[in-house]
């Protein structure tokens, strides 16, 4: 329902904010005007923090902020603002620590009541419009703080206030005893991993019981364990448990069969029904996952989920310049006539419809094979809303061995009968019905995160038309999210770049993703643009004193206290990629190695307490304390024979080595580049040492603790010589 009312939001580019212009609430958004009123006027804050796929957000403004009653409340007593939580996770990394400490829970949409200080003293998460099982509703709520702040405002401010300290202790706490005491890593490693081996779903992948998430970082976590060769039994079964989860999550209902790509989560143990929205970042990393996996297996399957993946991207969320959208909805009008939006209207199915769209022959093959019954497959408990009774959500029920068993097929058949089908379904879906709303802003973060995708799939499964995906979206990242004057990433661009600049997020994985790009081009621009925003990264978030980084820049005061992010959640936190990033430049770029090796170890120190005490909700900080535990082994390759310095190539990328690092230099290149730009060559004496040498025949050298080895001329040996060195205990 829209009103003739608008608000300040109208001028906003966030697509969430955008959906809440029209509400009768006189939203602001996060910044010095509401701030100036609040302190004006004496009132307190209420703070709104969601995005434009969340679910029950949507449900908050239907009810809510759509209602005139409860507006009138809210514009009266308030000043309300709204905050896009993926385009400024500094406002609400800083409120949701605030939740999460005070009500033990947290999550999206966050409601949070502030002084006009924004110091917080009020907050949960969804509050339903009325009172109920003897719980206040909302409108209940936001008279009652009304009531208390006009009788005693100072109670509520010294609230507030201490609210704030205690947030700033909790953040500046310091390892508890001698923070230098030696942590082990791989004794870390293993707890780790037995975390995850023991709540490891062993019936259906995954770990622990529904809500079901793909949990791409655990995963990484796992292959890293598995590729280090530390403990040969315990790293098989690592790889096993990542392989046994990415099948079941490929054939389950969380994987869109029709329309490619993966919702973000499935609502129960078997993954079949997902909360059906899909996020770049999940798409982004698990790109990163099944190509590994068909880079350790040879099998064909995991490269193919990976192509799948880049599909739905390419054609679903891709800009018509480059980089990637952030999002699908979950619900959508089911067709043209109807007002009101399901979840997962676009993607499920009737029997019948199935019936109509392929004929009966081809129906009964498809319906096995995905399990689609008469009277729908989602079980009522999935179901809360009645909203896909009769509906089948297709998952491969049945193996492709037993389909064609079943009806009698040869593979071929089979295979041309799937596609056919597949298909129609696919054009079907595109032109009956609607599609569900897409966030169209481009996050800096997550299209670092897809970069390395992309960059990883592009040279591990040979499809040179992923790095040319990659290639796009750096170009338009630098041309259109980052300042050449000043060296700032912007956080988001929709019709133009927004005013918020970048977070820690965005730094440390366009500079990963910048390092991908380099080891699938061989292009020095990609690494000496990693440099640079390395270089401003830790100008601008590194904390000198304690160790680590802030995941807001030093310049913002709206943030009261800067927060550090060490966990992981649906993405890796910053601080563990940007250990990574610091060890892998430090070896490209020599002359920085004790500047950075000293970050990024003083990174690591500065979470001890609580990599000793949960270094299992830190996976992917485990894996870069690996990384900087075994150090790096380079292979740079030399030589104006491109033919066999590309069959080196091949060689170093056809097994998984955690800490493996390519460089590939032109002999030829490097004469002429002598005094122009050759920016490795410039900043690293061994690879200048490589490239004076002025070989022609194409050669490899084995570098390990800033030494190389001496050259190799011949494919095998060199790829004896990869083996034999990748023993977690050779170099001890």
């Amino acid at each position: 329902m829209e009103h003739e009312h608008t608000n300040r939001l109208i001028n906003e580019k966030s697509p969430y904010l955008l959906q809440h212009a029209h509400n009768p609430v006189d939203w602001y958004p996060w910044g010095e005007e509401a701030f100036t009123k609040a302190k004006q006027e004496n009132k307190p804050i209420f703070l709104s923090v969601g995005y434009s796929t969340c679910h029950w957000c949507h449900v908050m403004e239907h009810e809510s902020f759509e209602n005139d009653k409860v507006a009138e409340v809210m514009n009266k007593f308030y000043v309300n603002i709204k905050v896009d939580q993926e385009e400024n996770p500094g406002v609400d990394k800083f409120y949701m620590t605030f939740i999460q400490l005070t009500s033990g829970g947290g999550g999206w949409p966050m409601s949070v009541f502030l002084t006009p200080d924004l110091q917080p003293f009020f907050g949960g998460t969804y509050f339903p419009p009325d009172d109920r099982y003897g719980r206040p509703g909302f409108k209940s709520l936001l008279t009652r703080i009304a009531q208390i702040w006009m009788a005693s405002p100072d109670k509520l401010i010294n609230s507030g206030k201490s609210t704030v300290a205690q947030l700033k202790a909790y953040s500046e706490a310091k390892p508890e005893g001698d923070s230098s005491k030696a942590t082990d890593p791989w004794s870390l490693a293993e707890t780790t991993y037995e975390h995850f081996a023991s709540s490891f779903d062993t019936q259906y992948g995954g770990f622990g019981k529904a809500p079901k998430f793909p949990t791409p970082v655990q995963l990484m976590f796992l292959l890293d364990y598995y590729g280090y060769h530390y403990k040969k039994e315990q790293g098989e079964k690592a790889l096993d448990m990542v392989l046994y989860t990415l099948d079941k999550i490929h054939r389950g209902g969380i994987h869109d069969h029709i329309g490619s790509g993966f919702h973000r989560y499935s609502t129960d143990q078997k993954w079949h029904v997902p909360h059906f929205e899909k996020m770049l970042y999940d798409q982004a990393q698990l790109i990163s996952i099944y190509s590994r996996a068909y880079q350790i297996t040879k099998n064909e399957s995991y490269a193919n989920v990976a192509r799948d993946i880049v599909q739905y991207v390419a054609r679903d969320l891709q800009h018509k310049e480059g980089a990637f959208y952030a999002a699908e909805d979950a619900d959508s009008l089911p067709n043209d006539q109807a007002t009101k939006k399901l979840e997962g209207a676009f993607c499920v199915w009737e029997a019948q419809e199935i019936i109509d769209i392929l004929g009966d022959q081809y129906a009964a093959v498809i319906s096995y094979f995905y399990g689609i019954e008469s009277q729908g497959n989602v079980d009522p408990a999935q179901d809360p809303h009645g909203e896909l009774e009769g509906k089948n959500v297709l998952m491969q029920m049945h193996s492709e061995q037993e389909t064609i068993d079943k009806f009698g097929l040869t593979k071929d058949q089979f295979n041309d009968i799937l596609k056919q089908s597949n298909e129609k379904l696919w054009q079907h879906r595109l032109h009956q019905r609607p599609k569900p709303h897409r966030d169209d802003k481009i996050l800096t973060s997550w299209n670092g995160l897809m970069i390395s995708g992309l960059s990883q799939a592009g040279r591990i499964i040979n499809e040179p038309e992923f790095i040319s995906l990659a290639k796009r979206t750096a170009t338009f990242i630098r041309a259109n999210m980052y300042n050449t004057e000043t060296g700032v990433l912007i956080r988001s661009f929709r019709e133009g770049p927004s005013t918020i600049e970048g977070f820690l997020d965005d730094y440390s994985y366009l500079i990963q993703g910048l390092i991908d790009l380099y080891e699938a081009t061989f292009d020095d621009q990609w690494i000496q643009w990693a440099y640079s925003l390395q270089e401003k990264q830790n100008e601008q978030f590194y904390d000198k004193d304690g160790g680590g980084y802030f995941n807001v820049n030093s310049e913002d005061k709206s943030i009261l206290v800067r927060m550090k992010e060490e966990q992981d959640g649906a993405e890796p936190s910053g601080n563990a990629i940007s250990v990574r990033n610091l060890i892998r430049l430090s070896t490209l770029l020599q002359k920085e190695t004790s500047a950075y090796t000293k970050i990024s170890q003083d990174t690591i120190e500065s979470f001890y307490t609580e990599l000793n005490k949960f270094p299992f909700a830190m996976p992917a900080f485990m894996s870069s304390f690996l990384l900087f535990a075994k150090g790096i082994k380079e292979v740079v390759v030399i030589g104006s024979d491109s033919y066999k310095a590309n069959e080196f190539v091949r060689i170093v990328y056809q097994d998984y080595t955690p800490h493996l690092l390519l460089v590939r230099l032109d002999a030829t290149q490097g004469q002429k580049d002598k005094n122009n730009n050759n920016f490795l060559c410039e900043q690293n004496s061994v690879f200048q040492d490589l490239i004076m040498k002025e070989s022609t025949a194409a050669e490899a050298y084995i570098c390990e603790n800033f030494a190389c080895g001496l050259p190799i001329t011949n494919v095998e040996e060199l790829k004896s010589n990869i083996i034999v060195s990748n023993n977690i205990h050779s170099n001890e």
